[in-house]
């Protein structure tokens, strides 16, 4: 088999992840954002509960990689998140806020902690997903939310970037005391 027919495969077998992926989170439908009183409550509640499926489905594959929770108002959000390689477990603060146009703007998700560790981070500690997870953003809305942003992008940024990371040195494998 030649290279690019490996890549081939290999890029149909990721879509076909994430489009299964996808398939099993609910879309939202309230175009609603934290100034939107009324309409966020809505809102919040579909963001809740696409949360709650997703999470779930990631149980049920054994491929459980983050908690997260909020404020009152639903603007804050705040949790883990967690990475396993060879078979160690890396794990990091995630945050970030719903901004003001929500839901036409993505949330900016941010791993404080790695901060300066990579090229693929802006100030605060925020991911980088201009490039892949942004324009996909814009094109869904307001069907996309919370769910949406950890799977299609703090998930896929994991993947990439903190194996890299761990050869590199940058992060390095603390065991938790209990």
């Amino acid at each position: 088999m030649r290279a690019r027919e490996a890549v081939g495969i290999i890029t149909k077998m990721v879509d076909e992840a994430t489009r299964k992926t996808l398939a099993s989170i609910p879309l939202l439908r309230t175009k609603a954002g934290p100034r939107d009183k009324d309409a966020w409550v809505v809102r919040l509640k579909e963001e809740y509960q696409a949360l709650i499926k997703y999470v779930q489905n990631n149980k049920d594959a054994d491929n459980d990689w983050f908690r997260l929770e909020s404020n009152k108002e639903g603007t804050k959000w705040f949790g883990k998140c967690w990475y396993v390689h060879e078979l160690l477990k890396y794990e990091f603060e995630v945050e970030f806020d719903i901004p003001v146009t929500y839901p036409a703007t993505a949330p900016e998700i941010a791993l404080p902690e790695l901060e300066g560790k990579t090229a693929k981070m802006y100030r605060g500690g925020r991911i980088c997903l201009t490039d892949h997870f942004k324009p996909l953003w814009a094109r869904n809305v307001p069907k996309f939310g919370i769910a949406h942003a950890m799977a299609l992008g703090l998930g896929p940024w994991l993947a990439v970037e903190i194996p890299d990371l761990i050869n590199k040195g940058s992060v390095v494998y603390q065991e938790k005391k209990a």
